[in-house]
């Protein structure tokens, strides 16, 4: 059973390494569709899985294990970010690489403590709030080191870009949900073995 448990830590870690990575790369791009454009990257609809998985592991295990699949996914997150959609040769791509490392781990963190000091609410306002509070402070950090100053109307995309990760945060309420009663079986299930 600790085998299980190590794998699926890293398995989660993974993900959240993988969703980073993703969603540096589609930060990239403006959504070109309904004047979008200076409003909206692609990076806003996958970013927000990072913060399900970040409660999905506070749930299951706790804070400090939480704690633990941030470094880990920052560190995964950040190694594939600057191997894989890193132009050295281009000050913003270095900067989008920055300002992602920075505003993810602190943003994490954030959702880590505020979801902790929750978890005995409500099932949905942990993730909720917890996500809402680590989503902005993730955008304004992210946008500001990465495109202040250059062209980019960052603080009009930045907007843009967290009304979607609000939009997302609710809607990944639902597979927090069912992933949920599955945690609690499993707790269940260890209950029985144990007594």
């Amino acid at each position: 059973m600790i085998k299980i448990e190590n794998c699926l830590f890293f398995v989660l870690a993974f993900f959240m390494a993988l969703v980073v990575t993703i969603s540096n790369y589609l930060v990239k791009f403006p959504v070109n569709y309904f004047g979008l454009k200076d409003l909206l990257t692609y990076g806003a609809f996958t970013y927000p899985i990072a913060f399900l998985i970040t409660d999905l592991s506070n749930r299951r295990y706790g804070k400090n294990t939480a704690k633990k699949i941030v470094y880990w996914g920052f560190a995964l997150g950040v190694f594939l970010t600057l191997y894989f959609s890193t132009n050295y040769s281009n000050l913003i791509s270095i900067r989008i690489a920055a300002g992602s490392g920075t505003a993810f781990l602190i943003a994490q963190l954030v959702d880590v403590n505020v979801f902790d000091k929750l978890r005995k609410k409500i099932w949905y306002i942990a993730p909720l709030v917890s996500s809402l509070i680590g989503s902005t402070i993730d955008t304004f950090l992210f946008f500001s080191i990465s495109f202040y100053g250059t062209d980019v109307n960052w603080v009009t995309l930045s907007f843009g870009d967290l009304l979607v990760k609000i939009f997302v945060a609710l809607v990944m309420l639902i597979p927090f949900r069912f992933v949920l009663s599955y945690i609690k079986e499993t707790s269940a299930i260890k209950k029985k073995i144990s007594v």
